[in-house]
């Protein structure tokens, strides 16, 4: 009981003195986290637990790419942010189709693109750190 609480007092300090790009990086691994609990979730044999595992964790991966769509500044010039919530987009959506068809396919998918741009964004970061430093 302890030990959670620690746990839970040193989340909300980490998010409350991140960077706006740690937050960033936060809400991809949190994605990527989901995900990985949902392609558990096909592993179980409960079949009411696996449907209820597999949905709850995409749920939360799609809940993360809207609000990852959502932080985008569209009034940049440029196609960055266009591309990347058409990417976005494309995301939550294989991530419906596997979630209706309880499918792994599209969920590994998703987990792939989005690995490679988390470590794009993290290579960023270290990077600007680096040059601040």
């Amino acid at each position: 009981m302890q030990l959670a609480r620690f746990a839970k007092s040193y989340q909300s300090v980490a998010v409350t003195t991140a960077t706006p790009g740690q937050l960033v990086l936060m809400l991809f691994d949190g994605a990527l986290r989901f995900m990985a609990a949902a392609e558990n979730g096909f592993g179980q044999e409960d079949l009411r637990k696996r449907n209820e595992t597999i949905h709850n964790n995409i749920g939360r991966a799609q809940d993360i790419l809207r609000e990852l769509q959502c932080s985008l500044d569209m009034s940049v010039p440029g196609d960055f942010s266009p591309r990347m919530y058409a990417l976005y987009d494309f995301m939550v959506n294989q991530l419906h189709e596997a979630n209706m068809k309880k499918e792994l396919a599209p969920i590994a998918t998703v987990s792939r693109l989005l690995g490679e741009i988390r470590d794009a964004w993290a290579q960023m970061l270290e990077k600007s750190v680096a040059q601040v430093a």
